[in-house]
């Protein structure tokens, strides 16, 4: 058994990955920026079904902002799942609010990994460092696709991501030692939710439940589940295949919003009755926009079909994903659970 450190432990992906290394029998240390979060992670693990969460799990102090607390975290252990980074609910008037922690915090990472002779670092990248500011096309986008950046359709989380891999990529080239480094890129993350605190991806589907939205817009979106954004990471974190390499985690073929409320209807029944039935107009949602900085942040992708590949996960790593209505359920029925939705 090995000694890992996950990094966020707090977050949507973080604690679905020390679920599943604790089940396994590692040893496990996580961050989170202020101690006081512990009994919240320890809650969150307990609702996703772990008996003594706190038994094999050590808890560290370190922000993606400030130097202190990295190498006392990273201190002996084997291996680095670096899953923290910001992804807030809103747009930043600055754009270096999610650029700086997300670049710096994944070099503060690798820096104190390559420093306390870790082997390998899987770092949570995202699809938007894969398919965004780049011509459209039929085919699937792949891996060895990237984002443009300096693209003016391009928003300032999806340029986070983008220069964070860039920058952990350029690290490990010229300054890593031999650290070897893995990159998780996963779609919009769903599933199981075990906190009140949940991923901003979720929203959607509470919204949808809530019936907060009059209609769904036409975005298409590629959907994986948590529990298998986890089991990727855990995969490229021992598995030879996955040094050096990049892996697009999505359950399949990407599919737009009006889908996803049809999938919640027909899967859910009664419970989905509030889920809008009707499809916005884009004219509608561009006007809208004018207005609603949330709907804005839709414009750049309204009506443009794309897809990505997980062929590359499934073959070198045998990944083997739910399916986007597992994925979609399971979302809504832990909101349920927890009597996170409106009554």
């Amino acid at each position: 058994m090995s000694r890992i450190l996950v990094t966020g432990g707090s977050g949507f992906v973080g604690s679905h990955c020390l679920l599943q290394l604790l089940a396994a029998g590692h040893e496990v240390r996580t961050t989170v920026r202020n101690l006081a979060r512990r009994d919240d992670v320890l809650a969150m693990l307990k609702q996703g079904g772990a008996a003594d969460p706190g038994a094999m799990l050590t808890f560290f102090a370190a922000d993606l902002e400030k130097d202190a607390g990295w190498a006392e975290a990273v201190e002996g252990c084997d291996y680095v799942l670096h899953v923290a980074s910001p992804f807030p609910a809103t747009v930043p008037k600055d754009e270096n609010e999610l650029i700086v922690p997300a670049r710096e915090g994944a070099l503060r990472v690798l820096r104190a990994a390559r420093d306390a002779g870790v082997k390998r670092v899987v770092l949570t990248s995202s699809y938007a460092a894969v398919g965004y500011g780049i011509p459209a096309r039929a085919t699937p986008y792949t891996e060895e696709d990237w984002t443009n950046p300096d693209h003016p359709s391009v928003p300032p989380y999806v340029k986070s991501k983008t220069l964070a891999e860039r920058a952990a990529w350029d690290f490990i080239a010229k300054e890593g030692g031999g650290l070897e480094l893995s990159v998780i890129n996963p779609v919009a993350i769903y599933g199981q939710v075990l906190a009140p605190d949940y991923s901003t991806s979720v929203v959607l589907v509470q919204r949808l439940m809530d019936g907060a939205l009059p209609g769904s817009p036409q975005v298409w979106f590629g959907i994986v589940d948590v529990r298998d954004v986890a089991d990727l990471h855990i995969r490229a974190l021992f598995h030879p295949a996955a040094k050096g390499e990049r892996f697009i985690a999505t359950a399949g073929d990407f599919i737009s919003i009006p889908e996803i409320a049809r999938i919640l209807r027909a899967e859910l029944g009664p419970a989905a009755a509030k889920v809008p039935t009707r499809v916005l107009p884009n004219l509608m949602v561009r006007l809208v926009a004018l207005f609603d900085p949330a709907a804005r942040t839709l414009l750049a992708e309204l009506g443009k079909k794309k897809n990505g590949s997980n062929a590359k996960a499934r073959k070198l790593l045998g990944w083997t994903p739910r399916s986007n209505e597992e994925s979609l359920v399971a979302t809504a029925k832990s909101l349920i659970d927890l009597k996170l939705l409106k009554p």
